[in-house]
């Protein structure tokens, strides 16, 4: 087995990684929501939407 990682051999210590830092990556993606799941619920589409109004709007009110 690799690690998801980075492809190397893993260690029993750390397995499926092969380090800790490895793991400290994958633990970050988890933290990031680079592991999130898309949702398909309308619903979820149109706050995202609202969501990403408020901060484009909050954006263009700061000064530059």
């Amino acid at each position: 087995m690799s690690c998801p990682i980075c492809q190397s051999d893993t260690d029993a210590k750390y397995r499926p990684f092969c380090s800790k830092r490895c793991a400290d990556v994958d633990l970050a993606r988890w933290f990031n929501g680079g592991y999130a799941v898309p949702s398909r619920d309308p619903d979820d589409a149109e706050k995202a939407i609202e969501e990403i109004e408020t901060l484009i709007e909050a954006e263009q009110r700061k000064p530059h």
